[in-house]
């Protein structure tokens, strides 16, 4: 009789053992002859070698499925345990990948697909566009997927914090309470597409880095996907430093809308005079975003609409 330990890393062990175990159960089920216990973020099976080995062996095929899809339902533990193969979910073209709960999350119009379809063939991307249009939300998703797929090691987010001058030090915290707000809307994006607990996992270890565009300075980021959101609050100086921080292996994302600029009148946007410097570089993208990609409430497209009239 031997002894097993299965480390569970990092899952939400409420979605893969089930409430009170009842996955764990049907796990148990099919595996009479084993002694399986769970304790903490472990699986322990003792038994037989043959048994404790296919034990093992399936167990990890029902990581892999959790780790594609966020979601392990029973009829797929079922599946899997008995088909001896990670399930595959139906109608799965165009999904970016699978965020919590198994939603898959997708390019849903037109320039959204252009998006992900140019990420292929390009190092940088500029994508430019209204509120709404899904631009960061997509780039958050290609970055999520490459870390998946190990294509590179560490997400890094950033965004210019214009109104932090002044008003910064008059905040209450520390600097990582009083940058939070700015890096919100960053924060939302991962929890749709990644477990709580990995995610945890991730900000602690510094796979994924969420920091004031002041922090990329003197850096040099190799082996990354990089996201610069609300770029055309950047200045001319803060963008050239950002795109000079590029490094072996790295894909890069500048997101803005050049209609929205907060910086002072006497300032020139960072974003706007590289779009126009870059424009004919090989290796890099525009993808230009419109009203027609809004893909929040119905009245936010009528809303820029009405604005875009008053111009």
């Amino acid at each position: 009789m031997i002894e097993k330990l299965i480390y569970l890393d990092s899952v939400d062990l409420i979605e893969f053992l089930g409430v009170k175990n009842v996955k764990l159960e049907i796990i148990k089920n099919r595996f009479p002859k084993l002694r399986i216990i769970a304790r903490g973020d472990w699986l322990k099976a003792m038994g037989e070698e043959e048994e404790v080995a296919e034990f093992e062996e399936k167990i990890h095929l029902l990581l892999d499925h959790y780790n594609e899809y966020n979601v392990l339902s029973e009829h797929s533990i079922v599946e899997i345990i008995e088909s001896g193969e990670v399930g595959v979910t139906k109608d799965v073209d165009d999904v970016i990948l699978f965020g919590i709960n198994g939603k898959p999350i997708k390019g849903r119009t037109v320039n959204q697909r252009l998006f992900v379809k140019e990420y292929d063939k390009n190092d940088l991307i500029f994508a430019i566009g209204p509120a709404g249009s899904g631009k960061t939300y997509t780039a958050i998703a290609l970055a999520v997927r490459a870390l998946k797929r190990r294509e590179v090691r560490r997400i890094i987010l950033s965004r210019p914090a214009v109104e932090a001058g002044e008003k910064l030090g008059f905040l209450p915290g520390d600097m990582k309470e009083k940058i939070d707000p700015y890096l919100q809307p960053l924060y939302d994006a991962l929890q749709d597409m990644i477990p709580a607990a990995r995610l945890k996992d991730y900000l602690e270890n510094g796979t994924i880095q969420i920091a004031p565009l002041a922090f990329m300075r003197g850096r040099t980021l190799n082996e990354a996907f990089v996201i610069l959101d609300e770029a055309q609050n950047t200045t001319v100086n803060q963008i050239k430093m950002f795109l000079t921080r590029m490094g072996h292996s790295t894909k890069y994302v500048i997101t803005g809308d050049v209609t929205q600029i907060d910086l002072p009148k006497t300032s020139t946007s960072g974003l706007v005079q590289a779009l126009k410097i870059l424009k004919n570089v090989k290796g890099i993208k525009t993808i230009n975003f419109t009203v027609k990609d809004i893909v929040r409430h119905p009245l936010v497209q009528s809303i820029v609409d009405a604005y875009d009239k008053t111009k």
